[in-house]
Formats: structure tokens, sequence, C-alpha cells
């Protein structure tokens, strides 16, 4: 059978001067060759709690604040996938695509984003505008919704914009 270390007098008192310092249980452990649950056993009859309430509060609200942080900095990088996506609209693009029965390679260039390309630049854009303000919420509603009401200006003058376009070109194309 296993040896047993009786607790003594001397142990409960290097307990009661260890938790005074401050000292948590495991360290008090360790530093006097008991288990964790032997050391619980004598804190708790010495009336004793290692309980570590405002340490791990302060802690938290520190993560808190952290996370907070790195959410504003997701939101300023999604704002800039936002804009970025806009302004790709108004770039030059090269569309590609394979096909036909030898696979054959083929592009084109454009001196703007066709329509299929600015609808996948624009939902981009609004997906990226949508995550940023679920990252870190607008200020007020009112500046929400005047947001909202420029984006839908917006999309209701790219609308007009590409139908009208699409008229010219109609109309080019049968001149020809």
């Amino acid at each position: 059978m296993p040896v047993r270390n009786p607790v003594t007098q001397a142990d409960r008192d290097r307990v009661a001067e260890l938790h005074a310092e401050g000292k948590s249980r495991n360290d008090i452990a360790d530093l006097m060759d008991r288990s964790g649950s032997t050391i619980s056993g004598i804190a708790r009859k010495l009336g004793l709690t290692f309980e570590r309430g405002p340490e791990v509060a302060s802690a938290t609200a520190a993560r808190q604040a952290d996370l907070e942080e790195r959410r504003q900095l997701l939101a300023t990088r999604f704002i800039d996938i936002a804009e970025d996506s806009l302004d790709r609209i108004y770039q030059e693009t090269t569309v590609y695509s394979f096909g036909g029965k030898n696979n054959d390679y083929n592009d084109h260039t454009f001196p703007e984003a066709p329509i299929a390309e600015r609808v996948k630049l624009m939902t981009a854009a609004a997906i990226a505008v949508d995550k940023s303000l679920k990252l870190a919420p607008a200020e007020s509603n009112a500046g929400l919704d005047a947001a909202k009401s420029m984006l839908g200006s917006l999309g209701a003058a790219l609308s007009e914009y590409v139908r009208a376009e699409d008229e010219t070109a109609d109309q080019g194309d049968g001149e020809a």
C-alpha cells in the first residue's frame, strides 16, 4: 500500500500563508508537493477560497475589447472590398471562356465590365457592406436608412444606365 502523507498543522499554516500571498491552488500544490484536491480540502477547512472573480472579470473585459477591435478591423476590410468591387465596374475588363469541341480558349476585353460582371460586382459589394454592418453596426438608424436609400438610388441609376447601353448597342447592330 502507498504510504500516506498526513496533513500537519505546519501544512495548514503554509497553505494559509501562501494563500495570503495570492498564490493559486495549483501553485501552492506545486510548492508543497501535494495534490490540488489536498490543498482545496485544507483551504476549505480553513475557510479560504481560490475564487478569482475580479481577475476573471477583468480578463473577460479585456478579451471582449480585443474582439471588438478585431470586428472593427474586419468591418473596415469589408468596406474596402465593397469599394473595390464598385470601382471595378468602370475598369477595363477581360472576359474569357473555354468551349467548343476542342475546348478552345476565347477572351474579349471591354472598356467597362459587361452587364453580367456588373451584377456580380454589385452583389459582392452589397454582401460586403451587409457583413460590415453586421460586424460594426451603424451609429444610428437615420444614417443607415440614408445609406440604404443612396444604395437603392445607385442601383436604379446603374440599371437605367445598363438599359440605355443595351438599347444603344441594339441600335448600332441594326445600322451596320
